[in-house]
């Protein structure tokens, strides 16, 4: 089963803050039957108390995610932003991280969770493919890029 499809996929997202974003992919999760209804306010709240802005270099990312029992099937949404929104920093919560990236998980195995983030991983680290990616306009090309990564 493919965790991410083209229609989970959002090139230059415009939104004004990170509630924002996390609402609009939350509601694309909620549309596509991916999550139950009370998927968004759970990660929202997770968000609250365990924030997943990463500063990965120079364009950095989020991870928002939550419970395996606010999922029904599991799904990945991608999104770059139109311009960055401030996320607090997983490491230093006072802190906040300027998001370009945006990767919302909905999995239904917990122990699934570490093999994503470790190919989440090594598609952060690698800043050249990710200003390739946050430059991209196109969703079916975005997504192309992205899926090589996220099977």
């Amino acid at each position: 089963m493919e965790l991410l499809s083209s229609d989970l996929v959002f090139a230059h997202l415009k939104v004004n803050n990170a509630t924002e974003a996390l609402h609009f992919l939350a509601g694309q999760l909620k549309k596509q039957g991916k999550v139950k209804a009370d998927f968004e306010q759970a990660v929202l709240k997770r968000e609250q108390i365990h924030p997943t802005g990463l500063p990965s270099g120079k364009i950095a990312v989020a991870i928002p995610h939550t419970d395996v029992q606010y999922v029904k099937e599991a799904a990945i949404t991608f999104a770059t932003l139109a311009r960055p929104v401030a996320f607090h920093n997983m490491a230093v919560t006072a802190e906040t991280v300027n998001v370009q990236i945006i990767v919302m998980l909905a999995l239904k195995n917990p122990h699934s969770q570490v093999k994503i983030l470790q190919k989440l991983m090594t598609l952060f680290q690698d800043q050249e493919l990710l200003q390739r990616l946050e430059k991209m306009t196109d969703q079916q090309k975005l997504y192309e890029a992205v899926s090589e990564y996220i099977k």
